[in-house]
């Protein structure tokens, strides 16, 4: 795809104004682009756990459901966002197999059977993504975390809620989640990491016990 192109250009300008189906055939249309981009950097190691399709299917997820935030001009932005987005599941689901791999107690909440998923478990997810809750009072952060959390999961997509459920809240294993959801365990890494992100990005509107950075 040159700096130009026409119909590209053409379908994404009908995407922009809310046309579903323009936005699936640009999707459609530089897919190809983006897998060539991918292909290459999934290592022999990596694709016992993903490969393409796995890194595609939640970048499509990914571009349909933060369409709005795109702002990079042309069908040529696109890609490149397009690309970024991808490049970054690759990314973070190579992080999270290998730090599975090498367990680390602060990166894992404890089982729901162990602290419970209506208590510390929940708040040991809120401060692994890395947002803090600024009241001094335990019993309002209890309150806060479950009320917030509950309703950040409703407004997630489905699969982002259920990795969030059943893997950080529940103890539930990747190779359960991914029999589960009809999907590879790098398909369930990279679901968790981007269900992490719109954690972080949606709970301090929740509240004005949140904040992060």
């Amino acid at each position: 795809m040159g700096e130009t192109d026409p119909q590209l250009d053409g379908l994404l300008e009908k995407a922009k104004a809310g046309d579903r189906p323009a936005l699936l055939a640009l999707l459609e249309a530089c897919a190809p682009r983006v897998r060539a981009r991918i292909a290459p950097k999934i290592t022999a190691y990596l694709r016992a756990s993903l490969d393409e399709d796995d890194v595609m299917q939640v970048t499509y997820l990914e571009v349909v459901t933060r369409f709005e935030t795109f702002t990079d001009g042309n069908a040529h932005g696109f890609l490149s966002w397009m690309t970024r987005l991808a490049e970054n599941n690759l990314i973070d689901a190579v992080r999270m197999i290998e730090a599975d791999k090498r367990p680390n107690p602060r990166n894992r909440v404890e089982t729901a059977g162990k602290r419970g998923a209506d208590g510390e478990a929940m708040q040991s997810l809120i401060e692994m993504i890395g947002v803090t809750v600024t009241t001094p009072s335990a019993a309002a952060a209890g309150n806060e975390i479950r009320s917030a959390l509950a309703s950040v999961l409703e407004r997630l997509p489905p699969d982002y809620a259920t990795v969030i459920k059943l893997y950080d809240l529940q103890g539930r294993s990747a190779s359960e989640l991914a029999a589960e959801l009809n999907r590879s365990e790098g398909a369930v890494y990279m679901l968790r990491a981007r269900a992490h992100d719109r954690l972080r990005d949606l709970l301090p509107s929740e509240s004005k016990f949140f904040s992060v950075g």
